[in-house]
């Protein structure tokens, strides 16, 4: 049977893979509340009681070219001394959390040391780079997935699975409330609010939030009364004001600091960054433009191993455009705008489409929903009983 104290080593590399690994570990702790946790992670995950040897952001990287050789030999460095930790002191399992680039090598290593290893987070072996399956099979002991087209999926490649649900499709309400997120962020219930949101990473809010706040002043050249809101990761907030003043709406712009769920739920449309936030736009069933830039080189590489035509969630789990989505060059600030505007007027003129999408993201909230710290500590329990 597993330890009552079982010493659980978690790595998660960004501020979604923080928020899921905070999820799980309250789950493990409801299990085993003497539970110890330590790796690399931020605030969800120390606020449940993890240890962070390293800050999640110093994995937050961007992109195949330039954006990732800058940061190379640092993020290397950091995985050889966590990994001689790891293996001095052996922990029960070792749980990676999405970041495949960084985690599958850790843990095909410390695999091959006997130490247990759950990836949770299926990578998106059937979005792109499928060669992947084989690192995955290597690497890992059992997979958690939060879509439930995965596990099949990676049976056929001979890989333990279980499907857990969405942790946010649990955090989200069904029905969120709208009035009582605009009140808490000073907004009236009357007023047409624009979200903008370019990216919890530097390197996006580099490439999106000049073309996100230049889309957002044609916006509001046609729409004189929409109110601007922008969540910014608070290391981020400088870049973004930089780019708001730029565009010329520094002043028209509410910018608060994290709260992206508020924001969303307070929202009438949102320009977004293609990402886990258009799952949690979806979630609030909120209509949005999904924009995406990189690097040249990262983009041409990226576009090679594309195997879907949808880059968003909410179209690759619907299988069909249900929202817009302008990658790359198509991402300029008139179609951006353009975009936005069209789901401005949908909601004064079309009510029957706007209730179509209604439908199509509580449908997609159901199919999203179970108990997932339930499921994945029941999965990892059977791992730390083997």
């Amino acid at each position: 049977m597993p330890s009552a104290s079982p010493f659980v080593a978690m790595v998660a590399g960004e501020a979604s893979g923080d928020l899921l690994a905070g999820l799980l570990l309250e789950g493990l702790r409801q299990r085993w509340p003497q539970l110890t946790s330590a790796g690399i992670g931020g605030p969800q995950m120390a606020h449940n009681g993890f240890a962070a040897w390293w800050p999640h952001h110093k994995l937050s990287v961007h992109g195949f070219g330039w954006e990732v050789l800058r940061r190379y030999r640092e993020i290397v460095g950091i995985r050889k001394q966590l990994q001689t930790r790891l293996l001095e002191q052996r922990p029960d399992v070792f749980i990676g959390v999405d970041a495949p680039d960084f985690n599958l090598d850790l843990e095909r290593n410390l695999r091959g040391a006997g130490i247990k290893t759950v990836h949770f987070v299926c990578p998106s072996i059937w979005a792109w780079r499928p060669e992947r399956v084989e690192k995955i099979r290597a690497s890992v002991d059992h997979v958690l997935c939060i879509f439930p087209f995965e596990p099949e999926l990676l049976a056929s490649h001979g890989i333990s699975a279980t499907y857990v649900g969405h942790p946010l499709a649990n955090l989200i309400p069904l029905d969120a409330d709208k009035a009582a997120a605009r009140t808490a962020l000073g907004l009236d219930v009357g007023d047409r609010v624009l979200a903008l949101l370019p990216g919890s990473r530097a390197s996006e809010v580099k490439y999106l939030a000049p073309r996100f706040f230049q889309a957002a002043a044609l916006v509001k050249q046609a729409k004189s009364a929409i109110k601007l809101i922008v969540p910014a990761v608070p290391a981020l907030r400088g870049a973004i004001e930089h780019a708001a003043a730029r565009a010329g709406v520094l002043e028209q712009v509410q910018i608060v600091s994290g709260q992206s769920h508020t924001v969303l739920a307070a929202c009438d449309v949102t320009l977004i960054a293609s990402g886990t936030a258009t799952l949690e736009a979806a979630l609030y069933k909120r209509p949005m433009v999904i924009a995406y830039r990189m690097g040249w080189l990262s983009w041409q590489i990226m576009r090679g191993k594309q195997l879907q035509p949808w880059v968003g969630l909410p179209n690759i789990l619907s299988r069909e455009f249900i929202v817009p989505e302008l990658i790359q060059d198509r991402a300029t600030p008139q179609a951006l705008a353009d975009a936005v505007l069209q789901w401005l007027d949908d909601l004064d003129h079309q009510p029957a489409k706007m209730a179509t999408l209604q439908q199509q993201f509580v449908a997609l909230h159901h199919s999203l929903r179970r108990d997932t710290p339930t499921l994945a500590t029941d999965a990892i329990e059977k791992i730390l009983a083997r």
